[in-house]
């Protein structure tokens, strides 16, 4: 289940994409907070204690910081689609590679907590889907033929499996995991930090978001 899950939560994405062609926001906005508040509180509970248990607490605490600092490098490449943005002009031909490649490469890191933290899977997919969704609209908005879109998706639905395979069975992995985790909580952190800093636009008090908020942190504790 912790490999074809994410694989579904991608094609299902692409599907419902292509046969609702979604055009209400506001629902996608309140999705993206939950998601953020979700994925946040599951670090902190689930991931955070595990690392520095296991890993020196001030290489943890690098690590951490360079999962942050290279979400950042990603994000000049996937232009904020990791958080719910994506800035291209779908009528050019020419395939948008950087964005692809940088979210298929946050998509693997993402994959490696799951070997041994099963309630991450939850938050991942939680958080894969608006991304997905993201992706799925480009690609089908823009003028690449449909089966080379299904194929880009699948593509993007296999990387945080093939992540969770080599957490699985690299030995180099199981010897690194704590700092390879703590890589992955900084970018964890990045991202769900900014999509709940982006969930309140203009600082205005939004019942519907915090209630989001709220319940996202709440269903993580009790996982």
């Amino acid at each position: 289940m912790n490999y074809a899950l994410p694989i579904f939560a991608v094609l299902l994405s692409f599907a419902f994409v292509y046969i609702v062609k979604p055009t209400n926001r506001s629902h996608f906005k309140l999705l993206l907070a939950f998601s953020g508040a979700f994925l946040l509180a599951l670090t902190l509970f689930e991931l955070f204690p595990s690392v520095y248990e296991y890993g020196n607490p001030k290489d943890v605490g690098l690590f951490v910081m360079l999962g942050i600092l290279f979400q950042i490098f990603l994000e000049f490449f996937s232009k904020g689609a990791e958080h719910g943005h994506v800035h291209l002009d779908a009528e050019k031909e020419l395939f948008p590679w950087l964005l692809f490649g940088s979210l298929c490469l946050h998509s693997f890191l993402e994959g490696f907590p799951i070997h041994d933290h099963d309630t991450i899977l939850y938050g991942i997919l939680i958080h894969k889907v608006p991304i997905a969704v993201i992706l799925s609209i480009f690609l089908l908005n823009s003028k690449i033929p449909l089966p080379k879109a299904f194929f880009f998706i699948t593509i993007f639905s296999l990387m945080t499996p093939l992540g969770s395979y080599i957490a699985d069975h690299a030995e180099w992995a199981t010897t690194y995991f704590a700092y390879i985790n703590a890589l992955v909580i900084g970018v964890f952190l990045h991202i769900s930090t900014v999509i709940l800093f982006e969930s309140s636009e203009g600082h205005t008090f939004n019942l519907r978001k915090i209630i989001a908020i709220i319940f996202g942190i709440a269903i993580a504790y009790f996982l």
